[in-house]
């Protein structure tokens, strides 16, 4: 690998993002983003909590396992998925958000990359936008976000969802993933979304080598930490860990485990899963291990 920067040590006033109500401040622990698909179609649980019922009651379930805030999602964004409307992924995802944000006090955030369904989901009650394409698909969102004072979370990723996986060829993985993630960082900040609002994400599974790309990001998170922004890493359940362990579905927890420590402890400040039960003892564990001296 090369022209890679060298890593820096995160000064602590980089780790406290703020949302509205309150703070995440990473300098004192790993945050677990649970994961809630509101889909028909997502490639671990599509359709497991489609229903208003069953999302809220998994939602509830994920806050007692000890997540730090809850991730909706009504468009799956899988390998070669397509898109849907705003409208069908408003109707799936404004209600669970409505009947959760009286229900928990820990934040929601709406995985969304067009700016309506973002807009929608705050005023529903919703703290953060994960927005996959880093403000690139819907350049409206970077208004939604800076009006609204809401973290964004600005993930790498080539192509779109249809085609991400067509072109995974790098002349150099890690500096090129560096260089988009800053340049995202400098256009969201040029639009007024706040430094102390923006949450960055290498896009695990997103247009990258299978295996090697992604273990590569894995292994060497903390170069990311150059960019002074803390760090979203969603390993959950991916295909890659398959091609290695053989597993399928809940049987990739294991391996999303193993990759969730050492990212906790090569950088990652925030972990995606599904399994919030299971990664929240491990990086408990990571988190007691990364204070001793």
């Amino acid at each position: 690998m090369s022209a890679v920067p060298g890593t820096s040590r995160q000064k602590k006033k980089d780790l406290i993002i703020e949302y509205p109500g309150g703070v995440f401040d990473f300098n004192q622990k790993t945050y677990i983003m649970g994961i809630l698909n509101v889909t028909p179609d997502s490639f671990s649980d599509g359709g497991r909590y489609y229903t208003l019922k069953d999302a809220v009651e998994h939602a509830l379930k994920m806050a007692d396992d000890g997540a730090d805030l809850i991730d909706v999602g009504g468009e799956s964004t899988r390998p070669g998925s397509l898109p849907i409307s705003a409208e069908e992924e408003m109707r799936r995802v404004i209600p669970v958000i409505e009947e959760l944000s009286g229900e928990i006090a820990i934040p929601i955030s709406i995985d969304t990359y067009k700016s309506s369904v973002a807009k929608k989901a705050i005023e529903a009650g919703a703290r953060m936008i994960n927005d996959i394409s880093a403000l690139r698909f819907d350049q409206g969102m970077k208004m939604v976000a800076a009006h609204h004072k809401v973290p964004v979370v600005l993930m790498h990723m080539r192509g779109r969802p249809a085609t991400m996986q067509e072109d995974v060829v790098y002349h150099s993985l890690i500096p090129e993933i560096t260089q988009f993630l800053k340049e995202r960082i400098k256009e969201a900040e040029r639009s007024g979304i706040a430094p102390n609002r923006i949450i960055i994400d290498p896009g695990i599974g997103f247009g990258k080598p299978v295996i090697e790309g992604n273990l590569k990001i894995i292994k060497h998170l903390s170069f990311f930490k150059t960019l002074n922004k803390p760090i979203l890493i969603g390993p959950s359940r991916k295909a890659f860990i398959a091609e290695i362990t053989g597993e399928e579905g809940e049987g990739r927890d294991e391996g999303t485990a193993a990759l969730g420590a050492i990212a906790i402890n090569s950088g990652a400040n925030m972990i995606r899963v599904h399994d919030v039960k299971r990664m929240k003892r491990v990086a408990q564990m990571v988190d007691a291990l990364k204070r001793v001296n």
